[in-house]
């Protein structure tokens, strides 16, 4: 790898916000990786998922598995994508303490989209079928009641990213 310092991408917005969308731009190019988070929970524990804290206890254990990876691949040079849940300020806390252990930069991509549009991308990504994560619009409201915007306190670099 060149003698530049790696990234991590932190993506915070709602669900159906465009994130997934921004993780595939964002991989196009050589030398960076994304670690998906629905991807991961979907494969290890789609089943078992019907409550939102059935959600947090196996976000946790993937956080768990997910987390010294994302360092090594930062250590080694590469950037990061991480497609994980950055909603509150604790779960960025965590990402940022990732870039931190590596001394990568930390840089937030804040996808600030009206709930209305997102429930209408909700609403055709269920209908395609083709997102590991397949939430209700019931259980959209429950995550986005969680929901807190990024503060310029929390230590990252931050892109807002208002919706056009």
């Amino acid at each position: 790898m060149s003698g530049t310092r790696p990234v991590l991408h932190v993506l915070c917005g709602k669900i159906a916000s465009g994130k997934s969308t921004l993780t595939a731009d964002l991989t196009r190019g050589p030398g960076i990786v994304s670690v998906s988070e629905d991807a991961w929970l979907a494969t290890l524990f789609g089943d078992r998922m019907t409550s939102l804290s059935d959600y947090a206890e196996c976000a946790g254990r993937v956080r768990d598995v997910a987390g010294p990876l994302v360092v090594d691949m930062l250590r080694a040079g590469v950037s990061v994508v991480l497609d994980f849940a950055a909603n509150r300020p604790e779960e960025r806390a965590w990402s940022r303490g990732l870039a931190e252990q590596a001394d990568a930069r930390a840089l937030l991509h804040f996808l600030d989209v009206p709930d209305a549009v997102c429930l209408d991308r909700l609403r055709a990504r269920n209908a395609r079928g083709a997102h590991p994560f397949a939430p209700t619009e019931a259980q959209f409201h429950q995550f986005s009641a969680y929901f807190v915007a990024p503060g310029d306190d929390e230590g990252f670099e931050i892109l807002h990213r208002p919706y056009r």
